[in-house]
């Protein structure tokens, strides 16, 4: 965990994700317009400065981001509508035949140059 400079605890996380290979494509195509109230929503769970990023060849998604709390973030974007009408939208370009967000699997950092 790191702390920025008023001392407040902020988590960096990283996670993979992996998708059907046929679908990356459009996968990506979906991400040009993420609904402003998914945008929204992941704001106000506490979700920031994240990033996702993609391996085409291998169909990995790696996904980056500053919070508070990963699991409280989480568990939040659980609860909002807009999420599980997300994840539904999304599920049929992952690799696993369940909700997208349960998928992902955290990677530990070991290593960060500030």
């Amino acid at each position: 965990m790191n702390t920025d400079d008023e001392g407040v605890g902020v988590e960096r996380v990283c996670f993979t994700m992996r998708l059907k290979p046929e679908r990356v494509a459009d996968y990506l195509a979906a991400h040009e317009t993420v609904w402003p109230e998914m945008l929204d929503a992941l704001r106000e769970t506490g979700w920031s400065n994240y990033s996702l990023f993609v391996d085409r060849e291998e169909a990995l998604v790696v996904g980056v981001l500053e919070t508070d709390d990963f699991e409280g973030a989480i568990a939040a974007m659980n609860e909002r509508e807009v999420n599980a009408r997300w994840q539904a939208t999304m599920a049929g370009f992952f690799a696993e035949e369940t909700a997208p967000d349960s998928t992902m699997t955290r990677l530990t950092e070991y290593f960060h140059l500030v």
